[in-house]
Parts: structure tokens; C-alpha cells; sequence
């Protein structure tokens, strides 16, 4: 106001002729106050361009009304993904009808354990990440209510699950049905933890679901060839092109519909046919999925009505209400244009 810096509640309170306390009470608690009193208050403040630190306000009453969502990548892969726009689509829709915001929360020096203290937030929806991992130790250990998503069920915390072994058992029989026998399985690289507890969360349900198939038809994943790559449509593409030249499998299982796109588009480049000479099938069903030539067959997992669920979990857990803790959504198989009969001759 004077060339001091920021202006105060105490500079409100000088041009209005009140107190501190009923400059706050203005913003904080109007009945408490004439509506002659506020209406000055609130004259004096925009006459000097005041406006109170929410933020400030609300740590100090311990609530931010803000939800963050503790992502296992940074931001720039997270948004290439198209399951995660949909996965923050509904969150998103409970926040707005809730009157929170979304605070995203990416790993902080590839740290998904140090991002946690520095995000202002009233609680976690935490992503891709098993109960016995050290950062949800650490919000246990800091009182935080949180809501794990895609991970395993965990006593007394919420957790929002799919379907996935169901799901991919049924692509697979769908698969074998179809009578292909020299199959590949396209999957989601588990990174180096595998070697010590092996395959975990929806990533071990998804196998699980496959080798179930497998057993029911008489084989084996070891009658399978297996390649693990990052989700990315570009490890897709160059994953496919390798099992082509090695192994030329009639059927494609990929766990992802973004290594399904890339694998797709290697097979069109080698001149191959899908599904006339090679199968291909997907998991999730993102919207690309039906727009893609030719539509892919895939398994449909609520990607927004999971992030939905997992919001309304959390804001519920913020506010000590009454709940039921674990919810596991279904999945089914939408058959479409990229899967078919196995060729009646195979080279």
C-alpha cells in the first residue's frame, strides 16, 4: 500500500476502521458481522487490491481441499499415455462436483518417496503400487489418507481394483478358440523387481489370467514366446518387428492397447495382413481402439470410472465416513475387426 510490499489484512483493517480480527471474520465468517461492517470491509479491500492467503488459511486448518494423485512416472510420459487422461478424467469429475482440485504428484528426483512431503494435499490417490512399498509405509507413518489403485488390497485401505486376470483370460481363450497355438505375448516390461518378487499387481493378474487359458488348452506361458518392453507404442512397434523375424507368431496378446497400436503398425510396414495373417489383441480399450484400422479386439476396463471410484474413496476416507474399503470392477472383451481364425496354412 506504502511501497511495504504485499498488502495485509492489517492495511484493510486501517482504511476500514476495524480490527484484524473483523477483517477476517469478513472473509472467514460474514454472519458474524453486520452486513454494513463487511460491506466496508470488503469496499476497503478492493480499494487496495487485498485478498486473503488461502493457501495459508487452509494448512493452518489442515485441509487444502485438494487431492493429489502419486504418479509412478513423470509427467511428460504420464501424458502420452492415453489411459491416464482418461484415469484423471474421472477423478476429475468427483473433484469438480466435490469442490476439490487435483494436485498431480510425479516422482521428485525419480523419488515417488521424497515428492510426498511436498505436496500440499489432504490425501493420495497412489498409482501402480503395492501395500508394502516404502512410500505408502511413509504415509501411513504421516497420517495421510490415501487410496491405492491398481495394487493389491491392503486392510483397512482403500483400494480400487480391475478385473485384469478374468479380463486377459478371456482374450486368451479367445485366442485359442480362434486356434492359434504359435502365440505371442506382447507384455508390460515389470522392470527390475521382477527378479526378486516376480510379477506383481495387475501386471501378475494379467499372466495369471493367461496361463490359466493356456492350461485349459493344454499348454503352458513356456509354450508361448514372452517379450517384456516398455509401454510405449515405439517398443510395440520395435518389439513386433523382432518376434516377426524370430519366432512369426499367427496370434499378437499384447497387455497394453498402446503396445497393440505400435504392434499393428509394424505388422502393416512388413506388408502383413491383420487378422488374416497375424492376430492381434489389446488390453483396456482406449478410445483409439475403435478407430484404429483395423478395430482392435480388446478387453474394456472402466479406466474413468475407476479414477471415479478412487476419488470418492479418498474423499471419503478425508472426512472419516463410514466405507466400504476395497471395490474390484469388471472387465469384458470387446471382439472386434483384429482378430481371426488362425491361417489355414501356416509357413
Amino acid at each position: 500500500m506504502t511501497g511495504r510490499g504485499r498488502v495485509t489484512s492489517t492495511d484493510v483493517a486501517k482504511l476500514a476502521g476495524v480490527s484484524r480480527s473483523a477483517v477476517s471474520f469478513a472473509f472467514n465468517s460474514p454472519e458474524r458481522l453486520s452486513e454494513a461492517t463487511r460491506e466496508r470491509i470488503m469496499a476497503a479491500a478492493e480499494q487496495i487490491g487485498y485478498s486473503p492467503n488461502t493457501l495459508a488459511r487452509m494448512l493452518q486448518a489442515g485441509q487444502t481441499q485438494s487431492l493429489g494423485v502419486l504418479l509412478p512416472q513423470n509427467l511428460a510420459k504420464i501424458m502420452e499415455n492415453p489411459y491416464y487422461a482418461r484415469f484423471l478424467t474421472g477423478v476429475g469429475q468427483v473433484c469438480d462436483e466435490q469442490g476439490y482440485t487435483m494436485l498431480l504428484t510425479p516422482p521428485l528426483r525419480d523419488s515417488m518417496l521424497k515428492a510426498i512431503p511436498y505436496a500440499a494435499v489432504d490425501g493420495f490417490i497412489v498409482c501402480g503400487l503395492e501395500h508394502d512399498r516404502g512410500e505408502v509405509a511413509e504415509l501411513q507413518r504421516r497420517g495421510i489418507p490415501f487410496v491405492l489403485v491398481d495394487s493389491s488390497p491392503c486392510e483397512d485401505v482403500p483400494s480400487v481394483d480391475v478385473d485384469d486376470r478374468a479380463g486377459a483370460h478371456e482374450v486368451a481363450r479367445h485366442i485359442l478358440d480362434l486356434g492359434h497355438r504359435r502365440i505371442a505375448l506382447l507384455s508390460i516390461d515389470p522392470g527390475p523387481e521382477r527378479a526378486e518378487r516376480g510379477y506383481r499387481g495387475p501386471l501378475a493378474r494379467r499372466m495369471d489370467g493367461v496361463a490359466e487359458a493356456l492350461a485349459e488348452a493344454g499348454m503352458t506361458l513356456a509354450d508361448v514366446t514372452l517379450t517384456e518392453v516398455p509401454c510405449t507404442r515405439a517398443d510395440g512397434y520395435r518389439a513386433t518387428r523382432a518376434l516377426m523375424a524370430d519366432s512369426a507368431p499367427t496370434a499378437i496378446i499384447a497387455l497394453s492397447d498402446i503396445l497393440a497400436f505400435g504392434a499393428i503398425n509394424a505388422l502393416h510396414d512388413l506388408g502383413l495382413r491383420v487378422p488374416e495373417d497375424v492376430t492381434v489383441t489389446g488390453f483396456d480399450d482406449l478410445p483409439d481402439a475403435a478407430w484404429l484400422r483395423p478395430r482392435l479386439t480388446s478387453v474394456r476396463q472402466p479406466i474413468s470410472a475407476k479414477g471415479r471410484s478412487a476419488a470418492d474413496f479418498l474423499i471419503s476416507a478425508i472426512r472419516d465416513e463410514d466405507q466400504h474399503p476395497h471395490q474390484l470392477l469388471s472387465t469384458n472383451l470387446i471382439v472386434r475387426d483384429s482378430s481371426g481364425r488362425v491361417p489355414a496354412v501356416v509357413g
